[in-house]
């Protein structure tokens, strides 16, 4: 208690006494690797993503974050992860996802280091507006693998996993494995299980060096029990994201490609989730060229085996 007011009031009065953030459409939002954590009982959509201007080198800034009502207009950016000191990666911090899992927030992003191999790590955060901080005492990648872009699932027994990519750049021919983690998400159990290659799927195609690219694995959990995997790699078109479908529901598969990419040009590290009126969206950025990458929002449907955008956006394809 201050002067009677209550110190609780003075401090929210204080923060009603600050300027507005200013708001921002999509479109004037640079951002790689768009995730949105839709927060229905509080009213906000939470958009995380690879924020650095230049993500591709020198030092990395860390992980920002916006927020939003409607998905239309949004506040930011405000800080989501700084490096401590110490942090084993200055530079090329990626494809931040954010989870919910027993009533905390957890991060799982890629990092870099001249010294050690690309690889997922995770932070943590009780609520998604809190700073987000080291979870993880080191990658739950195997320390000699080139990864990136580790996603959590939690399959129908409760055991959570992290799906992730194998990078080209080691194996030429880029894999998705999946490794069991620890219930506490601080470390991965066994060893990684490949689910696929690149050259799987008909529309991924090889570089001129004959390299094939996994790219931005995501889970979604379909009403029949199956499991549709989101991913990207080098379409016809550039930059392109493609489905795999688990007719089984179990994460090891057997896995089944969906024949035409769900988004052919220039677009994809995509993500789904639900807005507030029930329905499902896809997240992708494009177009794949920095600084222009800019988060965009489809309208999607699931069908037997497969999903496909539901309006006519530049890009994407029919089933």
């Amino acid at each position: 208690m201050i002067a009677g007011v209550p110190v609780a009031g003075k401090r929210q009065r204080a923060r009603d006494a600050l300027p507005p953030m200013p708001m921002r459409r999509l479109q004037d939002i640079q951002i790689r690797d768009p995730f949105v954590l839709p927060l229905p009982g509080e009213g906000w959509y939470h958009l995380f993503g690879s924020t650095d201007a230049n993500c591709w080198s020198g030092p990395a800034t860390g992980f920002d974050r916006y927020r939003s009502r409607d998905l239309v207009e949004w506040e930011g950016p405000f800080p989501a992860f700084r490096a401590p000191e110490g942090f084993w990666s200055a530079t090329q911090f990626w494809a931040p996802e954010v989870h919910r899992y027993r009533d905390r927030c957890y991060l799982f992003a890629s990092f870099k280091s001249p010294e050690r191999c690309r690889g997922v790590q995770i932070l943590v955060a009780d609520h998604p507006e809190r700073p987000f901080v080291v979870h993880s005492s080191q990658p739950v990648t195997p320390a000699a693998w080139e990864c990136l872009d580790g996603t959590l699932h939690v399959d129908a027994a409760g055991q959570p996993w992290m799906v992730f990519c194998h990078e080209w750049v080691q194996v030429h021919d880029g894999e998705i494995c999946a490794v069991r983690l620890s219930t506490d998400l601080t470390q991965a159990l066994g060893e990684p299980v490949l689910l696929f290659r690149a050259s799987a799927a008909p529309w991924a195609l090889a570089t001129a060096a004959g390299d094939r690219i996994t790219d931005g694995p995501f889970l979604q959990r379909c009403e029949d029990g199956s499991l549709l995997m989101l991913w990207s790699s080098l379409g016809a078109h550039g930059y392109a994201m493609g489905v795999a479908n688990s007719p089984t529901g179990s994460i090891l598969g057997p896995w089944r490609q969906q024949a035409e990419p769900v988004y052919a040009r220039d677009g994809g590290h995509g993500m789904l989730f639900s807005d507030f009126a029930g329905h499902l969206q896809l997240a992708i950025h494009t177009p794949n060229d920095t600084p222009n990458e800019r988060p965009v929002f489809l309208a999607t449907e699931i069908f037997a085996g497969g999903l496909r955008v539901i309006a006519g956006a530049a890009g994407s394809t029919s089933a």
